[in-house]
């Protein structure tokens, strides 16, 4: 039975779950939903139906149906344990989620293309100050995940050393969306480190924004 992925090209939340796909080596089609204003398509009665939610990604595997990243990436580490994505250690694991909310939670939401056009639509920010808007909370955290790859990089090429998590698939998306908004990187030379290596990979390389079918 296939797994599809309701997903956007340009969704780094959706983004982080092709890529779990990937390492995973799970088959998979991926159904496009626009979020362009004028189409709109999450918000249309059909995927409303489907995502009461209405955002990107969503994820359908059988009889199982889930939208939110963070809860699809634990749902397919439960149910395909082959080639894991936490570590085995109760407190590895802990520590690769913590890493995952500061962005999935921390940076995301208040970068999210519905916040930066709310702020533009009816705030009325200029785009200067939306860009800013958008470096202050890059910053805000990339500071501490910077710490955090500092201190597993004797040990690998990834977030937490010789293994690919969770942190990577969160960090990666959201390193391509802050070069999108020309967020100047250069005070985190671990991350962009991380972020060389992941996307010499093949399953990396596949989840880019711009070899998805609906890239425009």
């Amino acid at each position: 039975m296939t797994i599809k992925l309701y997903s956007y090209w340009r969704s780094s939340a959706a983004y982080r779950v092709r890529l779990a796909l990937n390492l995973k080596g799970l088959e998979y089609e991926t159904v496009p939903v626009s979020l362009l204003p004028g189409k709109s398509e999450h918000r249309q009665d059909a995927y409303r139906e489907r995502n009461p939610q209405m955002l990107v990604p969503f994820l359908e595997d059988g009889d199982f149906s889930s939208g939110q990243s963070q809860a699809i990436l634990e749902y397919l580490e439960e149910t395909y344990p082959d080639r894991p994505l936490l570590p085995d250690a109760r407190e590895g694991r802990a520590a690769v989620r913590s890493f995952c909310n500061s962005i999935a939670c921390d940076i995301h939401p208040l970068n999210n293309l519905r916040v930066l056009v709310y702020l533009k639509e009816e705030l009325g920010v200029s785009r200067e100050q939306r860009d800013a808007w958008y470096a202050h909370w890059i910053h805000a955290g990339f500071r501490s995940a910077e710490i955090t790859a500092s201190e597993h990089a004797d040990s690998g090429p990834f977030v937490f050393g010789a293994a690919v998590t969770f942190a990577d698939t969160c960090l990666i998306p959201q390193i391509y969306n802050a070069r999108r908004f020309n967020v100047p990187l250069d005070d985190y030379p671990h991350l962009l480190a991380v972020d060389d290596h992941c996307n010499s990979l093949t399953a990396f390389a596949a989840a880019l924004p711009e070899n998805e079918a609906d890239c425009v």
